[in-house]
């Protein structure tokens, strides 16, 4: 089947946070930046499938860690530094304007999934959103793309999805979507490439 749409991944692939996780937990936890992040990610995976409130498990962590900053300030700096990456959203446009769906595919636990939607103005800008703690299940969760096929609208094998983790590209794999894994290191010029290997234009087109 001709793919009619592309469902993109958001971090690492339309979105990064400037000089990385670690970095922007730093001032807060110094050198325990690395533990305390991959502590609290393992506790987030719940609330990526909308299950409990994730930011009670970052305050104890934070206590557990001696930071004495308060859970919404540390959340706001870390979770909510979020740089759109121009070059991605630029294909994104093109995409629709060439007649494509376009769409987003992310893990979200609902505080930064609203952050997104609503002061990153991500709404406006994609067909169809499909947020893990929304669709009640996360990537690499085969049933997470299933979903979000329904939602589009369309038979999984006209879905092209872009992620930069194999997990999630294998998920997608099983639920008969077309996808590739692609990150933003490895330039825009390859992901044009990809896309056009299955047959995606997405050149800005001619005024």
């Amino acid at each position: 089947m001709t793919i009619q749409h592309v469902l993109f991944d958001a971090d690492g692939v339309l979105q990064e946070i400037p000089g990385g996780w670690y970095a922007a937990m730093e001032p807060y936890a110094g050198d325990m930046a690395r533990d305390l992040l991959h502590k609290t990610w393992k506790e987030e995976l719940p609330s990526l499938a909308g299950r409990g409130d994730y930011l009670p498990l970052l305050a104890a962590t934070l206590a557990e860690y001696g930071v004495s900053a308060a859970v919404e300030v540390v959340y706001a700096d870390v979770w909510h530094r979020i740089d759109r990456n121009d070059e991605s959203f630029a294909i994104v446009d093109a995409l629709r304007r060439n007649g494509y769906g376009v769409h987003l595919g992310t893990n979200q636990e609902r505080y930064r999934g609203a952050h997104m939607r609503t002061t990153m103005g991500y709404d406006g800008l994609f067909d169809v959103s499909c947020y893990s703690y929304h669709l009640g299940v996360a990537k690499p969760d085969p049933a997470f793309f299933v979903e979000a096929a329904r939602r589009i609208g369309a038979e999984p094998s006209s879905i092209l999805f872009v992620d930069d983790s194999a997990a999630n590209v294998d998920g997608a794999r099983s639920a008969g979507l077309i996808a590739e894994q692609w990150e933003l290191a490895q330039g825009h010029d390859v992901l044009r490439a990809l896309l056009a290997r299955h047959g995606l234009n997405a050149s800005a087109p001619a005024l």
